[in-house]
């Protein structure tokens, strides 16, 4: 399955990925730590940026120390499990497993033994991916997002910026294992709230894009991003979004950079920087067994009042005085 090409999650002029090679993976190699990153991004995101601005800041050479070398499944969660074993057939030190539970799953299956560092994963405790948070056990540690926790609040928070909002359109992939725990907290956020959640499962990038480019306010007031890159959907509901025709809230300050009305989150950078910590850790003979998994403690809501204005919203004021970030 090829993923659809889209704009969204390109920051290249930010991070130097560095290709791995078999010839960097001779056995008693000496030289800067490797670390391998799974993600199911298009390209380096600012989690990964913060990881790499995190190390820098504890001391750490970018090439003389460490080097980072990634694998993008571009939205194809298929592809996590051959990223996974490129990753410890390259012998890579450390493996960081990006955003979703999927990819930390796929680095779990791959690896016992080299240490794996999540960033993101929605609810790792109840996703299995740890023991418990204080002790996750076995060779993972990590930082949570708190995802699943911050959807009443993402929500609440969208119905207050667009007051008409009635029905939600959550497009979902409905090949994720995890698909119908995520979609039960959608379900009761909305129902507390008073909101239809209209769900729209899907299986491919094309299904995800024709749910999606076709909606109008007719079907529903408001896009709800689900956390997943799987399937596309978060680029296919940006592209709408940014038109300036259907609200959207989204999960990163990043989509509120790009177009979408509002997103609300923990800082993505800060994840990353709070992931380098626990490498630091790792790096100097820590176990990942031991590594209590950290939470976030910063959170943005970011509006753009751009795309506000091409929907003809006026956001109130209370809520500009809340924001961390305007968008202009």
């Amino acid at each position: 399955m090829t993923p659809a090409p889209l704009l969204v999650f390109v920051l290249a002029v930010f991070l130097t990925v560095q290709g791995l090679t078999e010839d960097a993976t001779a056995a008693g190699r000496k030289g800067p730590v490797r670390i391998g990153v799974l993600t199911e991004s298009w390209g380096p995101t600012p989690q990964i940026v913060g990881m790499r601005d995190g190390l820098k800041e504890l001391g750490y050479r970018e090439e003389k120390d460490f080097t980072i070398g990634v694998r993008f499944t571009q939205g194809n969660p298929a592809e996590l499990p051959i990223g996974a074993r490129d990753l410890v057939r390259l012998r890579v030190d450390l493996i960081v497993a990006g955003e979703t539970s999927n990819a930390v799953e796929a680095a779990r299956s791959a690896t016992d033994r080299i240490p794996i560092v999540f960033i993101g994963g929605g609810d790792p405790v109840g996703f299995g991916l740890v023991k418990s948070l204080a002790h996750p056990g076995g060779n993972i540690t990590g930082i949570a997002d708190l995802d699943i926790e911050l959807v009443p609040k993402r929500m609440e928070l969208f119905r207050e910026i667009v007051p008409e909002l009635k029905r939600l359109l959550f497009v979902y992939d409905a090949t994720d294992p995890h698909a119908e725990t995520v979609l039960r907290v959608h379900r009761d956020a909305a129902r507390q709230l008073g909101l239809t959640l209209v769900e729209r499962p899907v299986r491919s990038p094309e299904e995800a894009k024709a749910a999606i480019a076709g909606v109008r306010k007719s079907h529903a007031e408001g896009l709800f991003s689900p956390r997943l890159l799987s399937q596309n959907i978060p680029g296919f509901m940006l592209e709408v979004g940014a038109q300036g025709t259907v609200p959207t809230m989204f999960y990163s300050t990043f989509f509120a950079e790009r177009g979408a009305l509002a997103s609300y989150s923990p800082d993505q950078h800060e994840l990353g920087r709070g992931a380098a910590g626990l490498i630091d850790k790792i790096l100097k003979g820590a176990k990942p067994a031991d590594l209590p998994v950290l939470q976030p403690t910063k959170f943005e809501l970011a509006i753009n009042l751009k795309t506000a204005k091409a929907l003809g919203l006026v956001i109130p004021r209370s809520l500009l005085l809340r924001a961390d970030r305007i968008i202009e």
